[in-house]
Parts: C-alpha cells; structure tokens; sequence
C-alpha cells in the first residue's frame, strides 16, 4: 500500500528546533509494516508562498502519487477543509488523522475537522468519549508507542553517561521542574530547544536516554476548562513509551491511566511533586540494581506491547475499510480532483484591505504589548482563539481569518 505522509520534517517546520517526532518515528514504523511512503512537507513555509500555494501542491501530489491512504498530523489550519473534500471526491485515498493533543486540542480543533476524516486516532480517552456525544462515529482510542527500529536494551547503571536527563523543549512548568530540582541539589541534563544543549538530532535522542539511569517526563499540557473550571491538564505523552524503548528509567508525573501502559514501582515510577521527586531520584540513584531491574522490565513489556507497529495496523485497516464504504455508498463518476474548483477556493484565501488592515492593526498592538519576536504569534493566537469560537469549522477553511492574516505564524 501506498501512504502520504502530510506532517512536518522538523519540529515546528524550523530545522534548528530537530528533527519533528513523526518523522523521525511515523515513517520508519509505516515501512517496517511493508508500505511504500512518500512524504509532503506542511510545516515549514518557506517552501510556499502561502497555504493556497502549500494546498494547492498537495492536491497535486495527490494526483501524482495516487495513494491509497493519506496520514495527516496538523497543527493549526494549513490544510483546508475545502482541500479534504477535493481528495474525498477526487481519489480513492482513505485519509487518517492523528490527534496527538487532545485533552486541550478536542473543542477547539479536533471535532471541527473530524467529518473530513475516515478515522481520527485520539490518545485521548475523554476525547472518544466527546466524540460520542458529539455524534461523531470516526474517532478511535490510540495511544503513543515507541519505535521499534531505535529500540536497545538497557545499560546497567553504572555505565550510564547522565545519572538524570530530559529530553524535550523548555517552557511552561518544565523549566519550573528543573530549577527546583537545582535548588534541591539535583542537576538534571536538558536537552531540546530552549535548553542549554540545545536541539538535538532524531536519532540523538534515543541514545540519550539509554545512557541515562533516569529520564524524566513531564505530564502537563497546559489549562483546560472541565465546565465552567479552568485546570491543569495532564497528558500521557510519546516519552512514555520512548524512554523504555529506548533502555531507559522512566520517571514521569502521574497522568490519567498512565498505570494502564507500565506497572508503576516495577516499570516507571510516577512522581506527584518536586519533593516526591527529589526524594525518588535520590533513592535511585542509591539504589542502581533496583534501578536496572525496572529498566529491563519496562524495556521487555515495550517491545510486547507498545510498538508503533501495532498502534498503526488497525488504524489503517479501519481507515481503508470507511473509506471503501464510502467510496461505495457515492454514485459511481470519474475521479478526478476538481482543481478549477479549488481555484475558486484559493480566491476566498486572498484577504480585501480592510481585512488586510485589521491584521496590521492586531500585530501592531500585541507587538507593543509582547515585543516583536513574540508580538505577532501572539496576534495570531488571539485571533485563532476568537475565530474556533466564533466561526467554527471556518477557521480551517480557505475564507478562515487566521490563515489569511497569519500564514507565517500559524
């Protein structure tokens, strides 16, 4: 079978931040399960003029490499909903989404783009229940893993080169976590943009956490509203599965049915506080038989149960098969991508000058307020906050105002 792959080369589209997690551990998975992949960049725009020019191209690629199924991981609205309905009525692909952040992600994007789907992969338990409830028969239960192609046993302790590491980009509470871990007399060694070693190569970073006793992982993933109540949201994250794959100790903040995946004090341990931290790190590191026991155990149970191979297998056959019935229930025409209709599109992508002149007015402002580095992203996400509010699914069509406004920042 041949796959698509629509997601980003590095993190963020910026090749100074790494190599992008899907990259690095998505295709090799897809070609060890026999696929043949190919590969369309939708995160750095410096390779488009702007997203009529990114879809465009993809509609085109689509044509060329007729796949059978399309495997999408977005990020904000660089693919149109418009686009999707082109492929659907157009090709034969099945088209597959993978929702990675779906504790906060859901309301705000996930449900709006879902009926362009065959299947929506969430990690997110409350996420398909949502669904449900929302009437949306396309989502499934998925979860993170670890890939197979990186895998190594672990070190014994003593020939670990860091005695505590995390590997990921510093903001938020992470870099909170690590200050007062120092201020306890724990060094911990970062790495990941934002960080004192930097961004590190793909295939770094499983090396890393082989020759580290302890890598830590750290659940939060920012304020959602349960109701009316803003709270901290927790999520189970790819480290999970990476950093026993990998050979590694795992040491991660306690998320909802992370105990599901690895036996807490036999596998992972999960901490609650920086104190409970400090006192599980220590002990650890006192403690290094204990220490490989569990890493050994963690290790072996990764490669029974959590390799991306078997995530991925049903995802697609179910995609495949909505998407054949699909094609089935559609009264029988010519397939053929309509690109005189996505022109008409592309038109509505073009914003007037008075919609011109409101951005400006925007940037302007949030750039006195935030400076003019972190000015007009903050633009764009007042705007994109507004708009999934407001409009809904328009956002993630050409006419959406974010995308028109913001292309560079989005």
């Amino acid at each position: 079978m041949k796959i698509l792959c629509v997601f980003g080369e590095h993190n963020y589209g910026n090749r100074k931040r790494g190599t992008g997690y899907e990259y690095a551990n998505f295709i090799p998975a897809l070609k060890k399960l026999g696929h043949e992949v190919v590969f369309f960049e939708s995160l750095n725009k410096s390779m488009y003029s702007d997203f009529a020019d990114m879809n465009r191209q993809l509609l085109q690629k689509v044509v060329r490499e007729k796949p059978d199924l399309i495997f999408f991981v977005t990020m904000t609205c660089e693919i149109w909903l418009e686009s999707l309905q082109l492929i659907r009525e157009g090709s034969d692909a099945a088209l597959l989404h993978w929702n990675p952040d779906d504790s906060w992600k859901y309301e705000q994007s996930s449900r709006l783009i879902a009926p362009a789907f065959d299947v929506m992969a969430t990690t997110y338990a409350s996420a398909s229940e949502k669904s449900q409830r929302d009437g949306l028969d396309n989502f499934i239960l998925s979860q993170w893993a670890a890939n197979s192609a990186v895998m190594q046993p672990p070190l014994a302790a003593e020939d670990c080169r860091y005695p505590i590491s995390f590997v990921g980009t510093a903001y938020g509470n992470r870099i909170r976590w690590v200050e007062l871990l120092k201020s306890r007399g724990i060094e911990v060694a970062c790495f990941g943009h934002g960080w004192l070693h930097g961004p590190v190569a793909g295939q770094d970073i499983p090396h890393i956490m082989r020759e580290s006793m302890l890598s830590l992982n750290f659940a939060d993933s920012g304020v959602v509203l349960k109701g009316i109540r803003p709270q901290r949201s927790r999520q189970i994250k790819a480290r999970i599965f990476e950093v026993p794959g990998a050979g590694g100790l795992l040491m991660s903040e306690s998320a909802e049915g992370l105990d599901t995946f690895y036996k807490p004090d036999e596998e992972i341990i999960i901490f609650e506080s920086v104190d409970d931290l400090a006192d599980k790190i220590r002990y650890m590191l006192a403690h290094p038989e204990q220490r490989d026991a569990m890493a050994q155990a963690a290790y072996l149970r990764t490669q029974r149960e959590h390799c991306y191979e078997m995530r991925f297998q049903p995802l697609l056959q179910t995609a495949l098969e909505r998407a054949s019935a699909r094609r089935a229930a559609r009264a029988k025409a010519e397939k053929r991508i309509d690109f005189e209709c996505f022109e008409v599109i592309a038109a509505r992508h073009r914003p007037s000058m008075l919609l011109r002149s409101f951005g400006n007015v925007l940037r302007t402002v949030c750039t006195l307020v935030w400076g003019s580095q972190r000015g007009p992203r903050a633009a764009r996400r007042l705007l994109f906050a507004i708009s999934w509010r407001l409009t809904g699914r328009k956002t993630y069509t050409a006419s959406g105002w974010p995308g028109r406004l913001f292309y560079h920042e989005s």
